[in-house]
């Protein structure tokens, strides 16, 4: 038995929806739409169309969700820092250089737990390019290499 390539394109596009439909994240969404151009160039570049649209598909998921966690992980960055560095109640403002979303971040002060624990909350704002505005109320734990693992 063999596999139609558009029907595997098609079932993996339509996952990628069902899961970005779940838990929307920028990799997923950057994947969904690497999927829809590697299909659209690969149909148009290659002999096989239907093979071309295959190739072109699974080569455009992966390409996207990697520049998608990319994005996410940039942004992460730049919140560990603040929890790292900003004194409570002070803002920290940056802008993602790929999503043009405008965020702050406002720690909270730390709390330490008897077993050593360092606990931060953080209220994080972000605007969107088409002016939407999203707040976020998350607690952050210092991880022992420094960094903030955030937890909503």
């Amino acid at each position: 038995m063999t596999t139609n390539p558009l029907r595997t394109t098609a079932a993996l596009a339509l996952t990628l929806i069902l899961m970005a439909g779940c838990t929307t994240t920028t990799a997923q969404n950057s994947a969904l739409l690497g999927i829809l151009a590697g299909s659209t160039l690969g149909a148009l570049t290659f002999k096989n169309k239907i093979s071309g649209a295959a190739i072109g598909g699974g080569a455009g998921m992966l390409v996207g969700y990697i520049v998608g966690n990319e994005m996410d992980k940039y942004d992460r960055t730049q919140v560990s820092q603040t929890l790292e560095t900003m004194p409570s109640g002070q803002a920290s403002t940056w802008v993602n250089p790929d999503t043009r979303t405008r965020y702050q971040a406002i720690p909270e002060p730390p709390r330490q737990y008897g077993d050593g624990r360092i606990e931060r909350d953080v209220t994080l704002q972000a605007r969107m390019p088409d002016g939407r505005m999203e707040t976020i109320y998350a607690k952050a734990y210092r991880q022992p290499d420094g960094t903030w693992q955030m937890v909503q």
